[in-house]
């Protein structure tokens, strides 16, 4: 019998039963904080809900949410349920031709509009037909207006109750290679996956959280937003990019996750302020260590952080050390918009568990098939893709599904993530290598914010690589990629050996295609994009630079 996992409108009515007023959503506008209480979010909810009602939607029918984070993006999501209606997130770096095929495969009938950075794939992407209400910001064209709904609407009394197997919402894979594909999330999968990640992050009452992450995207959804149902913390939102730091020293979260990207880059943001060697060094020393690494914890804003975490990609062990040498233990964690979220962490964090992805959590259950693939099934683990039964039935095996991922399980029962199926390319000897634990021992170095192992077809693999910030002096940089690659080269095999390293001098973004929105490599544009320099190597080279 499946376990009962409370919902978001089960869980909001507890909150307004015990602390209506109390605070719960932070929204900086214009550098002014607005709050908004437990009771503000639920009748501001209702409105909407009643607001999508009068339209004449009936039960199942999508609705699209196309919005930078705020506390509407939160709001608009409980609306949706309230309603009986299914939410669709589109991630607001998406291309004009991915919005339309969102909207268009997923029949939305409406789409909520929030902050763009660029309005124009908006503008051309959404479909004719589809109604465009948007949040109180400045965005793309709208048919209504969020206030006004507030004006116009009241408070929708009789909320939906939807059954556990019920859709819940449709969340379009970030398309590192082909079509998006629509995976169907249910309210049992999102409820479950809340839930256990509730138990994990040990939450206490007064907690506070950040989010920043697209709430497009499954991981921040569940983990911040979902799992704040559930809780008694207050959560806060960034105005923008030039805000970020500002505003984290305000929200001065309890917990914070992030992308190995971003921790990268706030490591060459220490690092341009006080040389490794000599943070290295005082870090040792008994009691100034513990005053310097504390010193950086407050200027990051990251205080009064209990729980770190990392996820969406691998992340270098020699990173995670280094954060863990100035108090600041990061959790890898795992999972899929298909498990609806986490499914597998290091948390509460073990430090012995460094460069794993710890253990499942306990509504999901974890196997390997005979070729090393990881296969997992559990009440978070989603049924299917939407309209696609072929590739739904290709999915799974045996009620498992086939996650991609390669893996492995220590003797102690830890599980560490060594690569992806589709991945692994063959060398011209015939051998297959893994790119992922190659990436993971360059990107140690603090010296490269982006790394990519290429080397289909070719006598030997190379890397690709991307400067962080701040690294000016050329030859000192040269000079540390040739110890750099003779160092790694060392621990390989012959055939994973590294011919050598590329340095790109332009870095890999969401807005030149070279990243998804979670900013995992998109390994065939990148490798499409130097491939004619890379042909024209010559063999043994070490270390080259890239001319823009």
């Amino acid at each position: 019998m499946t376990t009962h996992y409370p919902g978001p409108l089960e869980l909001l009515a507890d909150h307004l039963a015990r602390h209506p007023d109390q605070p719960y959503l932070h929204q900086p506008v214009e550098r002014v904080w607005r709050s908004y209480t437990w009771r503000e979010v639920d009748e501001q909810a209702r409105r909407i809900a009643a607001g999508l009602l009068a339209q004449g939607y009936a039960p199942g029918d999508r609705v699209a949410i196309l919005a930078k984070n705020c506390a509407e993006w939160f709001i608009v999501d409980l609306a949706i349920i309230m309603a009986g209606l299914v939410s669709v997130p589109i991630y607001t770096t998406a291309a004009e031709d991915t919005i339309r095929y969102v909207m268009e495969h997923s029949e939305s009938k409406a789409v909520f509009l929030g902050k763009l950075d660029d309005t124009a794939p908006a503008e051309k992407g959404i479909p004719a037909g589809v109604l465009r209400i948007a949040m109180p910001y400045p965005s793309a064209t709208s048919d209504e207006h969020w206030n006004d709904w507030l004006q116009r609407y009241p408070p929708l009394l009789q909320l939906a109750s939807p059954a556990p197997e019920s859709l819940f919402t449709l969340v379009y894979t970030s398309g590192s290679t082909g079509t998006p594909k629509g995976v169907v999330v249910t309210h049992l999968n999102m409820a479950a996956s809340a839930f256990h990640t509730r138990l994990r992050a040990d939450a206490r009452p007064g907690d506070r959280a950040i989010s920043y992450l697209p709430l497009a995207h499954i991981a921040e959804r569940a983990v911040v937003e979902h799992s704040s149902f559930g809780q008694d913390i207050e959560v806060f939102f960034v105005e923008s990019l030039e805000t970020f730091a500002d505003d984290l020293r305000h929200a001065r979260p309890s917990g914070f996750v992030s992308v190995p990207r971003l921790w990268t880059r706030f490591q060459a943001q220490i690092l341009a302020k006080m040389p490794d060697a000599r943070l290295q060094f005082l870090l040792r020393l008994p009691l100034l260590g513990r005053l310097v690494a504390a010193r950086i914890r407050r200027a990051m804003g990251l205080d009064q952080a209990r729980l770190f975490g990392s996820g969406t990609a691998p992340i270098a062990p020699a990173l995670l050390e280094w954060y863990y040498r100035i108090g600041i233990p990061v959790s890898e964690g795992w999972g899929m918009t298909e498990t609806s979220g986490l499914a597998c962490s290091n948390q509460p964090f073990r430090h012995d568990w460094t460069g794993t992805i710890g253990r499942p959590l306990d509504c999901v259950q974890m196997r390997l098939s005979e070729e090393g693939e990881i296969l997992i099934r559990g009440d978070s683990v989603f049924g299917a893709y939407y309209k696609s039964p072929d590739v739904t039935a290709a999915a799974f095996v045996d009620g498992w599904f086939r996650t991609g991922d390669l893996g492995e399980q220590r003797a102690d029962g830890a599980w560490r993530i060594i690569g992806r199926l589709k991945e692994q390319f063959k060398t011209a000897k015939g051998k297959y290598v893994s790119p992922v634990p190659i990436e993971s021992e360059l990107s140690a170095c603090p010296l490269l914010e982006q790394v990519c192992v290429m080397g289909s077809g070719r006598r030997q693999p190379l890397a690709l690589v991307v400067l962080a910030p701040g690294q000016a002096n050329r030859n000192a940089a040269d000079a540390a990629l040739r110890s750099l690659l003779e160092r790694v080269n060392a621990g390989l095999e012959s055939h994973e050996k590294l011919d050598c390293i590329l340095v790109c001098p332009e870095h890999w973004t969401t807005e030149n295609g070279l990243l998804t929105p979670t900013l995992k490599l998109k390994r065939d544009r990148i490798e499409a994009m130097y491939a004619e320099r890379v042909e024209a190597l010559v063999s043994g080279e070490g270390v080259v630079w890239l001319k823009a």
